[in-house]
């Protein structure tokens, strides 16, 4: 009597295996991010206008137009009343790093957007603003979460790898972009 073998299911039965040998090498935090069908909800307030916004999203979706285009207002250059689309990938960022730190708390949005006549005065004012700025991009954001550590922001951060993150702990605050991972 010959027995025949069906690969293809012991393909799916091996490609199982691994897939649930992954997960289980994954964070917790990471799961939770996948696995929830809840929406995660973050909070922005801007702290030259007052203004603020909150909003939800699912993991894994993009922020709607409608979401996008109030963000964007958030985000304006509050010197110049200028408005640019805010890259989404900047909040996706911004996700990840509420799930990393464990914390929904509102985030202080000290600069967004910046029109290349704003950050050319600024140039001139200040050290370390670069003349091609990620924030004259809309690309960029300065910003801290209220009652969590500066460095710990910054290392959380550095852990997602998804961009620039510049610190400045004098100045309270830490930089992200959408742009090249790096820091400084």
């Amino acid at each position: 009597m010959t027995k025949t073998i069906n690969t293809e299911r012991r393909k799916w039965l091996t490609l199982g295996a691994l897939t649930l040998g992954a997960t289980a090498l994954l964070p917790k935090k990471s799961l939770a991010i996948v696995s929830t069908d809840r929406p995660q909800s973050l909070m922005i307030k801007n702290i030259n206008t007052g203004e603020s916004l909150k909003f939800e999203m699912f993991p894994q979706q993009h922020v709607d137009q409608h979401q996008l285009s109030d963000l964007s207002y958030l985000f304006r250059d509050h010197r110049s009343e200028k408005t640019k689309t805010i890259d989404p990938g900047l909040f996706d960022q911004l996700f990840r790093l509420q799930v990393l730190l464990g914390v929904q708390k509102p985030i202080l949005l000290i600069s967004g957007y910046r029109a290349k006549e704003t950050n050319n005065s600024m140039r001139g004012k200040k050290r370390g603003v670069a003349k091609d700025s990620y924030h004259t991009k809309a690309q960029a954001m300065d910003f801290r979460i209220e009652g969590v550590q500066l460095s710990n922001i910054r290392n959380a951060m550095l852990k997602i790898k998804a961009g620039g993150v510049g610190y400045y702990a004098k100045s309270n605050f830490v930089h992200i972009d959408t742009g090249p991972v790096r820091t400084w």
